[in-house]
């Protein structure tokens, strides 16, 4: 996801205490009734301290608003205050019903039909139903805003049979559809959203573990039980989460105790230095995040493939892992990361690593040499990805510029901004990440190159062949068949390349040692409501 789609989102320590006052007199006191010896017995209960956990972060929320919303932070709230019909189970990537009890699949994988629960509330004590479900998927695809695909692509029709039943209707059947219904574009929303717009402060929410009672865009969220949940009750009762500017903040914070856990994202250096901290612990998450550079295959000189394989060329990855990331990450060859089935190693097969050489010779090819030099635009974004991205920056460019033949203005964008130029396609070369949406190659492949679903990433890319082969992989059962196609994709991808894949990486969590419930899984999805304080 920008993270999309960039998936992996990915993630100041305070204790909030409900603070009790007692109401003083103004007028004389009246004599105080002799108490009861049963009185005398029983003190009075004292009211339990509510501890809250604080949460830092230097992402950023994009819109409250599963419309449009389309990062991996974003998703991760929306997972703590919303829910599909379906969810990954913490700590697998197993799926499971979720606000539906059951569901049946019907006419050969074209017809799913989903059986809700009969507890469900929205977090004011609306009841949620069938109707509540097939208007929020309605409104997803008439905002077609940038996850829309992940409903429009797939869904014909989604109807409500009675007041606890939905169907979906689909184009063709797809091997991972309920896959899709645990991602936020199918969390039904209450009815105070917008109906025809993107309602980007929102703060109403679905139906999940939590509400929001608080939020002030950049600054603070704060997180309260739902009382009309249905599940579990949350671990804690209130989450803070705080949003800071940058790492040496973050790891401040951390380091005096102003937040109790420091997620997304703290720098390799400043890892090193708290995993000497003894009141920390630093726990790694598993890598399924992937970073990348998204060449627009539209704007003049990278509409050009020659020039587009020049820079495929020149990347060196393992500069990149050593120098910019301190061997936290690994270099990655294609989009599939390494470790999922059907990836294939195709940059490294087709260009080598840092081979400047060939890089050379494609750019004497597009007649760019000494004399007459490729110029691009390098965008990057200051905070949402940590402070290494400057750094990242700076290295590629110096990578490219070592052909002798490429010059490169490296420019900037706060992630707002630079989300609203990726959607007007208004970057040449642009620095992105991507945390999964859901477990499956197609997630890695289909929201970047099938036209139309990767509108986000701003590539401008469409190849008729890539359509076909991703479209034949998502209908194929068979898993053997499915690693041809996506084989395939990866082949196609290397040629065209208008997304140059960097590295993969781990994500790190910095947390007091009294914190427990800290579950993390493949689908990286931070969950709120198993966190606790052990003592």
């Amino acid at each position: 996801m920008t993270e999309r789609k960039t998936i992996l989102k990915l993630f100041a320590i305070a204790l909030i205490a409900v603070a009790i006052a007692f109401s003083g007199c103004a007028q004389q006191e009246k004599p105080k009734a002799t108490p009861t010896p049963a009185e005398k017995e029983t003190p009075k209960a004292t009211p339990k301290e509510v501890k809250a956990i604080v949460i830092g972060v230097t992402d950023k929320v994009t819109d409250l608003d599963p419309s449009n919303a389309y990062d991996f932070f974003t998703w991760e709230v929306m997972n703590n205050m919303m829910g599909g019909l379906m969810r990954y189970k913490p700590g697998t990537t197993e799926l499971e019903p979720y606000l539906a009890e059951s569901y049946e699949v019907q006419d050969g994988g074209k017809v799913y039909i989903f059986k809700l629960r009969k507890d469900l509330k929205f977090a004011d004590g609306t009841p949620l139903t069938a109707q509540d479900v097939v208007r929020s998927i309605k409104r997803v695809m008439e905002i077609n805003g940038d996850p829309a695909w992940l409903v429009t692509d797939f869904v014909e029709n989604v109807e409500a049979i009675d007041d606890y039943t939905v169907k979906f209707t689909l184009k063709k059947p797809i091997s991972y559809f309920l896959a899709l219904t645990a991602t936020p574009p199918y969390f039904p929303v209450h009815p105070n959203y917008k109906p025809n717009e993107i309602d980007s402060d929102q703060t109403a929410g679905g139906v999940g573990p939590y509400k929001i009672t608080k939020w002030v865009r950049d600054q603070e969220l704060i997180l309260e039980a739902n009382p009309y949940f249905f599940g579990e009750k949350p671990k804690t009762e209130k989450i803070i989460v705080r949003f800071y500017s940058d790492a040496t903040t973050l790891r401040l914070a951390v380091e005096k105790g102003d937040i109790d856990i420091a997620w997304r994202t703290l720098t390799p250096v400043d890892l090193a230095s708290l995993k000497q901290n003894p009141n920390l612990n630093v726990l790694e998450v598993p890598g399924a995040y992937i970073r990348y550079l998204v060449l627009n295959t539209v704007m003049e000189p990278t509409n050009e493939k020659l020039v587009r394989q020049a820079i495929a060329a020149a990347v060196d990855r393992k500069d990149i892992s050593e120098r910019v990331f301190m061997g936290t990450v690994e270099p990655l060859y294609s989009l599939i990361p390494k470790g999922m089935w059907s990836h294939k190693p195709v940059f490294a097969d087709k260009y080598g690593d840092g081979n400047i050489e060939l890089a050379k010779s494609l750019l004497k090819q597009a007649g760019y040499d000494e004399n007459n030099k490729l110029k691009l635009e390098l965008w990057w974004t200051p905070t949402h990805y940590g402070d290494t991205e400057k750094d990242l920056a700076q290295v590629l460019k110096e990578q490219f510029e070592a052909t002798g033949v490429i010059e490169v203005e490296l420019k900037s964008a706060e992630w707002s901004t630079y989300v609203d130029y990726l959607r007007k396609g208004a970057m040449m070369v642009s620095l992105l990440g991507w945390y999964p949406d859901y477990i499956d190659p197609d997630d890695y492949t289909t929201p970047f190159l099938r036209s139309g679903s990767n509108k986000w990433t701003g590539s401008g890319y469409s190849n008729p062949q890539m359509d076909e082969v991703l479209d034949k992989a998502s209908v194929a059962t068979d898993e053997a068949e499915r690693t041809q196609y996506y084989e395939q994709a990866q082949d196609i991808l290397a040629e065209d390349s208008p997304i140059v894949p960097l590295i993969q990486g781990k994500l790190f969590v910095v947390a007091k040692k009294d914190i427990g419930g800290i579950t993390l899984d493949p689908t990286m999805i931070f969950r709120y409501y198993l966190l606790y304080w052990k003592s």
